[in-house]
């Protein structure tokens, strides 16, 4: 197969002469060329997607694994900050009851100190456009007030120390008439004496009152005597430490025994006149440290 090429420049002319068999050959080489480098270039491209298809699953597989760290830590915080919160919501209501214990211990009024109820609390709002919460910023807002309240607690406790200790104190000390109907028939002193007119030393004060009428303890204490005595009759003699010991002579009948723990204000015989007596009525004695003073003083108001 011969192929002749004219061109108009020059007057030139190319001829080729081609083998057929030749050029089905060179044809089919080209072809097979052609492929050759598809295929190749397929390849490559299909190893280059799976090389970015690897990179990518890895990638989201790191990030998932981040991720993962990230809640497991936001859970641990999460779990120490409800803990926090226990602890301090168990202190609060500690802090309550110590506050209406404090309210009772201190005579206080209960509907102003309501610790049941939210402080009462208001202002008018702000122009300033509000922001929420840094996390750092809560975390030493909840540092703070844990601080706090430790603090009061620890304070509230030595107050409540003091107030049981000051009501202890007046409970024990005392004071008061040890009837309640009745009238003081004989001072403490110098007194001629009901059954010979002689002076002698009073050492008491006696009330005089309604044969059968309540005796009562001036004070916190225990019975160290409950029984006849010479002179006093049936008598009832309580302990109130401090030094502090009370009479109460010429009962009718004592309603305590020895040993017993007895309030103030508390029934503890009923008035009569045994002993060296002229009428129904409580001889009444305080002692200090073992000696008798003026139990005018101890009567209070």
């Amino acid at each position: 197969m011969n192929i002749i090429l004219f061109t108009s420049r020059r007057g030139q002319v190319w001829s080729f002469e081609v083998s057929p068999v030749r050029f089905v050959l060179q044809l089919v080489a080209g072809f097979g060329l052609m492929l050759i480098l598809a295929l190749y270039a397929g390849t490559r491209l299909g190893q280059q997607e799976t090389d970015f298809r690897s990179d990518w699953q890895d990638t989201i597989r790191g990030q998932q694994s981040r991720l993962a760290e990230v809640r497991r830590n936001a859970q641990t915080d999460l779990d120490a900050l409800a803990l926090r919160l226990g602890q301090m919501q168990a202190q609060m209501l500690r802090l309550n009851a110590l506050g209406e214990r404090l309210v009772i211990q201190g005579n206080l009024d209960k509907d102003e100190f309501d610790f049941d109820a939210e402080p009462a609390v208001g202002g008018p709002g702000s122009s300033i456009a509000s922001e929420s919460v840094a996390y750092p910023d809560f975390m030493t807002m909840l540092d703070e007030l844990a601080a706090g309240l430790d603090d009061r607690e620890q304070k509230l406790s030595v107050l409540e120390s003091l107030l049981m200790s000051r009501s202890l104190s007046e409970r024990v000390m005392p004071s008061g008439r040890p009837v309640e109907d009745g009238w003081l028939s004989s001072k403490y002193g110098k007194r001629n004496d009901p059954f010979t007119g002689k002076q002698e030393f009073h050492k008491g004060l006696d009330f005089a009152g309604k044969k059968g009428s309540e005796v009562i303890v001036v004070g916190d204490g225990v019975v160290t005597w409950a029984g006849n005595r010479s002179g006093y009759g049936n008598l009832v003699e309580v302990s109130h430490g401090n030094g502090y010991v009370t009479r109460y002579g010429h009962n009718q009948k004592p309603l305590v025994k020895v040993g017993d723990t007895v309030r103030k204000g508390q029934q503890i015989a009923l008035m009569g006149s045994t002993g060296r007596s002229t009428g129904p009525h409580v001889h009444f004695e305080v002692l200090r440290d073992g000696k008798t003073v003026n139990p005018a003083s101890y009567l209070g108001d």
